[in-house]
């Protein structure tokens, strides 16, 4: 492994783990919370607590990167950095509040637009997605692989309800199992180990909720792309992505070919 993606993934490791003591300090004990407005959801001092602890160290680690997150203020400067750190503190902070095991912490090193280091952390499981580029990924330091399947029937798919609409498919949604979890990050990395066969996100996409997931789900051997089929590029002027499809190769391009 090159030795700065060695470095920087072990950066990334150690500060999902910390952010993961953070949270469970704060898990079950009625967190204060409240709605961030706009469509935004909710956010707790546990969200603010970890944004703080990951934005102090991972910056006075790598003081030449950049930093977006969805809990800091946004600054053009990461525009003009060769590498960037793109973090959600908590992805899933509903599950989270409400007590719910599946939420992540989500933490990437993007250069010239793509991800090159990444983890996403489950603490509440202590199960530790990692993968850095031209390097495969693993779950908790075992290689993993994502499904074969190529078929809609007894396909397996990750998403909301709303993107299962039959209006947003030619002939009507096919006839995939439907599945949901909160945490889209931990969505990509169920993807990536082959536990679901696809998931899908028709929606526009936060950069700081797919970056991580990207990479361990490319890294594993898997295709993610945006609802057209483009390729995902990262660290946007405006950090978001026009959704996400991702799979194991066979089935991303058939649910792609079936999109309206």
């Amino acid at each position: 492994m090159p030795a700065p993606e060695a470095a920087d993934l072990s950066l990334l490791a150690d500060a999902a783990r910390a952010a993961g003591d953070i949270a469970r300090r704060h898990f079950g004990q009625g967190p204060e919370s409240w709605d961030k407005g706009h469509g935004q959801g909710p956010v707790s001092e546990a969200d603010l607590e970890i944004d703080a602890m990951l934005h102090a160290d991972l910056t006075a680690a790598r003081r030449d990167y950049g930093w977006l997150s969805e809990e800091t203020a946004d600054h053009p400067q990461r525009l003009s950095r060769d590498r960037v750190f793109i973090v959600d503190p908590i992805d899933g902070t509903r599950a989270f509040l409400a007590g719910e095991p599946t939420f992540t912490h989500s933490l990437a090193i993007v250069e010239g637009g793509q991800p090159v280091a990444a983890a996403i952390y489950l603490p509440m499981k202590d199960r530790l997605f990692l993968a850095a580029r031209g390097q495969g990924a693993t779950r908790d330091g075992a290689p993993i692989r994502p499904s074969d399947m190529a078929a809609f029937d007894g396909a397996t798919v990750l998403g909301s309800r709303a993107n299962f609409a039959n209006v947003n498919w030619r002939g009507g949604c096919p006839p995939v199992t439907r599945r949901f979890v909160p945490s889209l990050a931990y969505r990509l990395a169920l993807v990536a180990e082959g536990r679901f066969d696809a998931m899908v996100m028709l929606r526009p996409a936060w950069e700081w909720d797919i970056a991580a997931g990207a990479l361990i789900v490319s890294e594993a051997g898997g295709s993610i792309t945006n609802r057209h089929g483009g390729a995902l590029r990262f660290n946007n002027s405006k950090p978001m992505l026009d959704g996400v499809i991702a799979g194991g190769g066979p089935l991303a391009e058939a649910l792609l070919d079936r999109l309206v």
